[in-house]
């Protein structure tokens, strides 16, 4: 099952793409459509009534809506930083033997064709092709046989990063949380159309059409269940909660001459299985200081 979210006549939406590739939604109103990450909550009966609704929906016809992040506002987005053993060497650290966790910010997240925003304030925009996993089960020190239970799903996620702010200290928060600049999406994919943890799927980012990160999920230093286990030990995890499992080597930084994104460019990430996240690079607009 691939499940979307959408914008449309200014109203925002939940779909489905069936089998033939179209996409089925309806909107949000009077409360009988909850946002995926509140369906993800209820029970499995319900649940299901809510993927029959889906199915039953009326086609959405093609540029008539846009993609939204498949999920709204996610309690918590933890990322992980590097994750690839040859990222971590051409980005200059020692591998960690534990996971290098940062956060992200709803704030920052885009959907598939929405635009990522290249700060006025730095020429230093990167990006980072990514699996994410999407959490359907709720669940506190989870066992490592027993993490992938708690995952509902799948998709792609480019993790812009500016890079001058996120080196400006050795925590990356602030360069990993511009506002949008984290591309998600296009589709939410059910677990069950996957290899378990998503392992084995060929990654690929593409700037202007070059490729310029090519890797396996099975290269991940740390896989989804590992992530799961040992971020559980220390949070409750929630439905809609997402781990974006980081990048694999070629970004732009650790090039030379530097390789960034910059206004009219189109950074395009695909992984087997899951789908292609693409979105144009946009320069930020100027701020009137009242709207600051």
């Amino acid at each position: 099952m691939r499940l979307i979210r959408y914008m449309s006549e200014g109203k925002a939406g939940l779909g489905i793409v069936d089998r033939s590739g179209a996409a089925r939604g309806m909107h949000h109103e009077g409360g009988n459509l909850p946002e995926i990450e509140h369906v993800l909550a209820l029970g499995d009966d319900e649940q299901t009534c809510v993927w029959e609704k889906l199915a039953n929906a009326p086609v959405l016809e093609p540029g008539a809506f846009t993609y939204l992040p498949p999920v709204c506002r996610p309690e918590k987005t933890i990322c992980v930083g590097l994750n690839y053993t040859d990222h971590t060497a051409e980005s200059g650290f020692e591998q960690p033997s534990y996971p290098t966790f940062f956060p992200r910010f709803a704030s920052s997240l885009i959907g598939h064709g929405a635009p990522i925003i290249r700060p006025s304030i730095s020429d230093s925009l990167d990006f980072e092709g990514e699996l994410v996993a999407v959490i359907g089960k709720a669940g506190r020190h989870i066992a490592h046989a027993d993490a992938l239970d708690h995952v509902f799903g799948y998709s792609i996620f480019n993790d812009g990063s500016v890079r001058e702010y996120q080196f400006k200290t050795p925590q990356w928060t602030v360069g990993k949380n511009f506002d949008d600049t984290g591309a998600f999406g296009p589709a939410l994919v059910t677990k069950d159309e996957l290899p378990a943890g998503a392992d084995g799927l060929r990654l690929e980012t593409r700037l202007n059409g070059e490729t310029v990160q090519f890797a396996s999920t099975a290269d991940m230093l740390f896989s989804i269940a590992d992530l799961i286990s040992i971020v559980s030990q220390a949070m409750r995890l929630r439905p809609g909660d997402l781990l974006v499992a980081g990048t694999p080597s070629g970004i732009g930084w650790a090039r030379e001459p530097k390789l960034l994104m910059r206004d009219g460019d189109t950074c395009e990430v695909e992984i087997e299985g899951i789908g292609l996240l693409s979105n144009p690079i946009q320069n930020e607009k100027p701020v009137k200081s009242a709207e600051a």
